[in-house]
């Protein structure tokens, strides 16, 4: 199992959440882009959640793995939802207009009902 995160593969979603409070060492944030793309891997238009609940702060190299994982994402087909973003969190989103580009979801079940 992975120290950096959580991934639950069922019921055709692929969720995501962050063991570690702090997204911002740039060995760890490599380390979580390996590991999106390997639950991405070999999936047809996969459905990915990652929920933003356990972070307190996020580097920006952590936001450009996440642009990374949702082009991934969409050019196979399939959505890349966030959730559960903290407000101190959201404002780097709305400030970088990443909320135009991410569908984001306060919690993670709005975001997995969203794939119906």
């Amino acid at each position: 199992m992975s120290d950096m995160l959580k991934i639950d593969d069922a019921g055709g979603v692929i969720e995501v959440s962050f063991i570690q409070q702090d997204i911002l060492d740039e060995a760890n944030i490599q380390q979580i882009g390996t590991e999106l793309n390997a639950a991405l891997e070999g999936k047809a238009a996969p459905k990915l959640i990652i929920d933003f609940g356990n972070v307190r702060h996020l580097s920006s190299a952590a936001l450009g793995v996440l642009i990374t994982v949702n082009n991934r994402s969409k050019d196979g087909g399939g959505r890349m939802c966030l959730a559960n973003i903290a407000p101190e969190i959201f404002e780097i989103f709305k400030i970088t207009k990443l909320d135009r580009i991410f569908s984001i979801h306060d919690t993670s079940l709005s975001a997995r009902e969203s794939f119906s």
